[in-house]
This record gives C-alpha cells, structure tokens and sequence, in this order.
C-alpha cells in the first residue's frame, strides 16, 4: 500500500525543554482511516498542528502526499482539510454561507463550489437546514457542519482532532456513521485523534497509542488486543493490602498496583486462577471490595502500555474534589 503520510523523527519542543511531540516517526497508509490515542496532552493536537502546516517542527520532517512538510508548507494546506477540536464556523451565518465561505477561500470556481455543497450538505442530513443560522444548530448538527467544511477543498488527507469531544453518546455515535461515509465515499485518508477507546476501536484501520509525545505503540486494534495474550482480572481490596497481593501473589503472569489503587494481574486462564485467588485473600484475612475479569479490550491495551488509564486525568481531578466515581 502506498503511503499518504511519511513521518520522520518529529519533535516539538516548548519553552527550550518541554517536549509535547517527541522524536515521532509513523507511516499510514494511502485511504486509511488511522487512530491517535491517547490522553489530553498526549501531543496528538500539536502532531497534527506540525502536519498541517499551523506549527513549524523543532526538529524532524514529514511527507503529506508526497509533499515536503519543510518546503511545500502551501500546497500541504491546499491538498489537506481539517476539522479542529474547537467550533470554527461562524454562528450568525447560515450552514450554506459558511460552506460558500471556505469554498472561497479555497479559490473553489462558484459553478463547482455549488454542486459540491449540495453533496456535502445531503450526505450528512443537513440540506434542510441550510440557510438556518449556525446559532441555531444543536452541538451534532454543528458538528456534521465542521466536518463537512474540512472537505470543501476535496484534500487528499483529512485531519480530525476530537472531533466528537463534548457529545453526548448517541450524538457521537452518529457522527461516526458520517465519517464512515466520507471514508467509503471520497477514498481519502483520514487521521483521527482521540482519547475515546471506543471510538478509535469503530473507526480505525490502523492506530497508535501516543503518551507524553511519543508513539508507545501500533497496529490494528485486533492486533494489540491480541498482543496480551490472556485474561484481566482488576481487584480491589479494603484493607490496604495491596503491596501484600502485588509482593506475594504468584499464581499471575504479571500483578500491578494501579493509579487509582486497583490491583490488576495478566493472567492465562481466569477460571483457574479466580479460585486460587479467592483462597489467597481468605487465608490472609484480605477483604475483596470488588472482582472484575475481562478478556483482552482496548482498555486493557492502553493500560498495558502506558501503565494508566486513558482517563485516569478525569478520575484523579474526581478523587482530588471528592466526587464518586461510576
């Protein structure tokens, strides 16, 4: 397969020693849909900043269709689009004037541009809304809206930074039914950036996990699940005996003590294990609060690898302020 996008070595560095992309080299396929994962501040928004051509790399290069990300800087904007994390289209137009906008900014011919809205606004169910004030779109209408502005210019990749970021669930999900249109429609590549697993699971033909401005790890999500060979059993204990159960439990491939304070362990087979399990806590007066087993998920691949949870950010802010967790 021929690549859309060929990444060498590309760092980001702020302030002279804070490194938010770090030494990043990828390959993705022409016409894939490929996945960033990872946490907010992973370096995923200032990746795709660097490859879009708004933030000069400190170091390294990066080829967008062929393209020198160094010396063809215009032409990468021209041949790209991009939907942003933040709403970019202005609220006091109507969803047709600002498609018409950013087709003129793109020097799009009128007879051209025209036709072209039409399609757009039809494949994502907003043709009878069209001249309707931006301001009064619900947030998934004015998201299907952003979406389809970053085609205007038919480009050949198309970036997607969190673009379901603040949704509700079935508002994204249905958002992932457009993006799957746009990919079986136009053939283009699309670059997906999330810190959703399910999302990135649905979508992606390929994904990287990224953490603190590196890649940890990539392939297929089948690929990566498969990759931990073996079941997942989380425990959580009341009598902080969790150094105990990590120094002295050996009946697991692996036992880790987690950010949140669950034991997790990687284990061959759950069914043979829970039991010996169970007897362990037994015989050292040990209180189970609660036992969970699952196979190989996304989840558990992010943990993996990163040694956290993609929201452990949001559950330490929840324990700092004293709310309950779900």
């Amino acid at each position: 397969m021929d690549n859309s996008i060929e990444i060498e070595n590309l760092t980001k560095i702020y302030g002279g020693n804070i490194k938010a992309v770090d030494n990043v080299t990828l390959k993705i396929g022409r016409g894939q849909v490929y996945g960033l994962l990872g946490q907010n501040g992973a370096g995923k928004t200032t990746l795709i900043k660097m490859l879009t051509g708004i933030l000069k790399p400190t170091s390294g290069t990066a080829k967008i269709a062929g393209f020198d990300l160094n010396k063809d800087a215009l032409k990468i904007r021209q041949i790209t689009g991009v939907v942003p994390q933040d709403f970019t289209t202005d609220a006091d137009l109507s969803g047709y004037e600002n498609l018409k906008l950013v087709a003129d900014l793109y020097g799009v011919p009128k007879k051209e541009a025209e036709e072209r809205i039409e399609t757009l606004l039809n494949m994502v169910d907003l043709y009878d809304v069209k001249n309707r004030r931006v301001s009064a779109y619900s947030g998934g209408m004015r998201k299907r809206l952003e979406l389809i502005c970053g085609l205007i210019n038919t480009p050949e990749v198309l970036f997607l930074d969190e673009p379901t970021l603040g949704l509700d669930v079935t508002t994204r999900s249905n958002l992932w039914k457009y993006i799957k249109s746009i990919r079986d429609e136009f053939k283009i590549t699309i670059i997906l950036t999330s810190h959703y697993l399910d999302e990135v699971d649905a979508l992606s033909d390929r994904l990287s996990i990224m953490d603190h401005g590196k890649i940890i790890v990539s392939g297929t999500s089948d690929e990566l699940k498969k990759s931990l060979k073996g079941d997942i059993i989380t425990l959580r204990v009341k009598n902080d005996s969790e150094e105990k159960i990590v120094e002295n439990f050996k009946d697991a491939i692996e036992v880790k003590k987690m950010e949140m304070g669950d034991i997790r362990m990687k284990v061959n087979n759950s069914d043979v294990v829970l039991p010996e399990l169970m007897k362990y806590l037994a015989s050292n007066n040990i209180s189970p609060e609660s036992i969970s087993i699952r196979k190989p998920s996304l989840d558990e691949v992010f943990i993996e690898y990163t040694g956290k949870h993609i929201d452990s950010e949001q559950k330490d802010y929840a324990k700092m302020m004293g709310f309950k967790q779900r």
